[in-house]
């Protein structure tokens, strides 16, 4: 009896504390908000580690608690190291359901970051807004993100595939006139988006396919293609998709110019699943907006490579590195500008100010009415196994706005490393 009274007793003083915040979430901070103390905040997200995404994304998250262990090294935020949970959904929307309540529900994370894929992301935003937990910089370009007035907690990263879309059919339009342009898409927001901004700038696609992430044969969209006389195929693909496609048009005799969304153009992944036919990627035309992992006179990637040394096992240091400690940064600036006194309402606010710079080749659109992550890109070409720049970075809106060149300087990262407060 004495244990089961001192359990209840237990009980209803955590209660009462549950009750004492004025919101009832943490938003009034102090010892109230969850994942919060003086010496740590725990944040978490879902990420595809196994399954249909996996090659090249699995390896995003660990680059970004690579970034998170280089900061607590030096001091961490505010005096508070940064704890950060991953959980393994493949890329099964139902699984993401699962893994992020027992985030929010167990683990209790302030909040959730850089949560991966359109189909994914988009069965949890109603989870977590009812719980009112921070949303950010969410691992996909969908214009979901961008609805401020519906998910106020809610923020993009990736330059919406709509942008990107124009700024692709921009290159097509003025490289490639007169060609018959087609389009293979995934069939979520992901490939609707993409195909509304490039069909924006070329006008109605030729001819147009899609694929599902559960069936890897993309042989009838190929040859359906290729029968209508394809000429350039834009992609919105991930990076296993877009090995199928390229390797299945060689099969079959297909050359089109290939035109690939940043999703899924990573050189090393795409040429790692393309094995020994990974020389069909020359020439190949996709976009980025942060700098190229093989570019080592760039001083951020001289210091994310010297955290992947330090902190992530010398891993293989791709593209997909580079996006995960871009975004760490970005969210470190965040708890930066959000204080010492970390709430959740606090760091949503230090979001909508925006004001942030990084390793981003364009500008961050944030603001009280923009959710929308990356403005723009700059176009790459592969040539001898390599994705080089070529061009300028363009910007551009989600709606009729033009796609404009973007010629600011770049920044360079702080001495440490770490941004400042």
């Amino acid at each position: 009896m004495k244990r089961t009274a001192t359990t209840f007793v237990a009980a209803m003083v955590l209660l009462a504390a549950g009750c004492s915040s004025s919101d009832g979430d943490g938003g009034t901070g102090g010892a109230d908000v969850p994942g919060v103390t003086d010496s740590e905040v725990v944040i978490g997200t879902h990420m595809p580690l196994t399954g249909p995404a996996a090659a090249g994304y699995a390896s995003i998250s660990p680059a970004t608690k690579a970034y998170f262990d280089f900061v607590n090294a030096n001091g961490g935020v505010h005096g508070r190291k940064i704890t950060y949970k991953v959980k393994d959904d493949g890329y099964n929307p139902a699984n993401t359901q699962q893994v992020v309540r027992e985030l929010v529900l167990q683990d209790k994370v302030f909040a959730l970051i850089n949560g991966l894929g359109t189909p994914t992301h988009t069965g949890v935003l109603d989870f977590l807004k009812t719980n009112r937990v921070p949303d950010l910089f969410v691992a996909s370009g969908s214009r979901s993100w961008n609805q401020p007035e519906k998910y106020p907690n809610t923020f993009g990263f990736n330059p919406d595939y709509t942008v990107e879309g124009k700024i692709l059919g921009t290159y097509v339009k003025d490289e490639h006139a007169g060609k018959k342009v087609c389009f293979l898409g995934q069939d979520d927001d992901f490939g609707r988006d993409a195909l509304v901004g490039l069909e924006q700038v070329v006008g109605a696609v030729a001819a147009k396919q899609t694929y599902v992430t559960s069936n890897p044969n993309v042989g009838p969209q190929m040859g359906a293609l290729k029968g209508a006389g394809c000429e350039v195929v834009v992609l919105a693909t991930i990076p296993g998709f877009t090995a199928l496609s390229i390797g299945t048009a060689a099969k079959i005799a297909f050359k089109p110019q290939f035109v690939v969304s940043n999703v899924g153009a990573d050189p090393t992944t795409v040429g790692k699943a393309l094995g020994a036919a990974a020389p069909l990627m020359e020439g190949l035309v996709a976009a980025n907006y942060l700098p190229l992992s093989t570019d080592e006179a760039n001083p951020w990637i001289q210091l994310f490579k010297k955290v992947n040394t330090e902190h992530n096992g010398g891993a293989e240091f791709d593209n997909n590195v580079v996006y995960g400690m871009s975004v760490a940064y970005l969210f470190v600036q965040s708890l930066q500008a959000a204080g010492k006194d970390l709430t959740r309402d606090g760091i949503v606010e230090a979001v909508k100010k925006n004001g942030f710079q990084g390793p981003g080749l364009v500008p961050l659109r944030f603001s009280a009415t923009d959710h929308a992550g990356y403005g723009g890109t700059q176009l790459t070409r592969i040539e001898g196994g390599k994705a080089v720049f070529f061009g300028s970075a363009y910007t551009t809106d989600d709606k009729d706005g033009p796609v404009a060149p973007h010629t600011a300087t770049a920044v360079t990262p702080p001495s440490n490393g770490v941004p400042a407060a």
